[in-house]
């Protein structure tokens, strides 16, 4: 059995999430102890519980330990079907944390693979915006052969959640490597703004305007589209989600909620000035694509490499976590102000 203690680096629930993700692909059973030790209210919440039981769905798995504060799981996994499966959350915990846990699993199921989640948070803090996953986070995974799609049938903000989404994954055998060393240059930028219920003040188009201010400055011309939701009739919110394709095809990207009390244009801004960011030091993943990558990299058939501007805790946190449990050797080197993220060798399957 493995033995994963969660209180190691960040001590988020991250380490929850990928450890039975990965141990649901290995089929072999895990004991995470000491989960999210070093947050204010350790423990599982209602949107980390949510995931691993829906882990557990799909491969047949058995679950201990698996209540509201638990700060240990044991999960014994069996084979991965896939199927159609129905998740809720109950909370406006992030439909997108659920997501990114069971899509691994998803990719290596018997069959193509629903997952329908209600009852949740799609554009919550802490976590990326569903239209990040949608047109940052799959394109990425698409090159390395990973065939899923996301449908946004509500969104969902904090506090009272509501919102609803449905991934659906095509299994594969394999993963592809991908080799992302060189930025190239920059071709478009591209982007969303939502809000839902607030179509009255124009957040959606304020948002998007503050965004186009900021990298006109810069030169750069957006295309954003303008979208006014009415999928929830009881908890309005909004969000903007950017990204920036080059040629070489790099494509980053970066999101902002809106929050009571926080202007729609700062929203726009934050969202402008982040991919500015990433632009500007030459990155080929972003800072939330650089840990996103790590599991998906370290099963993929052949070497793989990517720079990205910034070490995150999650970073780190993924690289341990893939290499304990994985066996995978990763290199991780600074040049020219990027770091080198570098997976060597095969992935754990050769």
């Amino acid at each position: 059995m493995l033995e994963i203690d969660g209180s190691q680096k960040s001590g988020s629930g991250t380490i929850l999430r990928l450890a039975v993700a990965l141990a649901a692909i290995l089929g072999e059973s895990i004991h995470v102890y000491r989960i999210r030790a070093k947050r204010p209210n350790p423990g599982l919440r209602p949107q980390h519980l949510e995931a691993v039981r829906t882990a557990a769905k799909l491969c047949n798995a058995k679950v201990d330990g698996d209540s509201v504060s638990s700060r240990e799981i044991w999960f014994t996994p069996g084979r991965i079907r896939g199927g159609e499966i129905r998740a809720r959350i109950g909370t406006a915990g992030s439909i997108s944390m659920l997501i990114m846990t069971v899509l691994p699993i998803c990719v290596f199921a018997e069959r193509e693979t629903v997952i329908h989640v209600s009852r949740g948070g799609t554009d919550v803090r802490n976590a990326p915006t569903i239209n990040y996953l949608r047109m940052v986070m799959l394109p990425v995974l698409r090159k390395m052969g990973v065939e899923a799609e996301i449908t946004v049938h509500r969104y969902g903000y904090y506090p009272k959640g509501h919102g609803e989404a449905t991934l659906r994954v095509r299994p594969r055998r394999r993963l592809l490597p991908i080799w992302l060393d060189e930025f190239g240059e920059l071709e478009r930028v591209r982007g969303i703004s939502v809000c839902t219920l607030l179509k009255d003040r124009r957040v959606a188009d304020r948002q998007a305007d503050a965004a186009r201010k900021v990298l006109k400055r810069r030169g750069i011309d957006a295309d954003i589209e303008v979208v006014y939701d009415e999928s929830n009739p009881i908890q309005p919110g909004s969000s903007i989600v950017l990204w920036a394709e080059t040629s070489t095809g790099v494509l980053l990207g970066a999101d902002a909620i809106g929050e009571v009390g926080k202007p729609s244009e700062r929203v726009g801004r934050e969202a402008a000035e982040a991919l500015l960011r990433e632009l500007d030091s030459r990155a080929t993943a972003d800072v939330h694509m650089a840990d996103i990558l790590v599991p998906y990299v370290a099963m993929a058939d052949g070497p793989c490499l990517y720079l990205t501007r910034e070490m995150t805790e999650h970073l780190e946190t993924n690289i341990w976590l893939t290499e304990t449990i994985l066996n995978a050797r990763f290199s991780v080197s600074k040049v020219d102000g990027l770091y080198r993220i570098e997976k060597l060798g095969s992935g754990p399957w050769t």
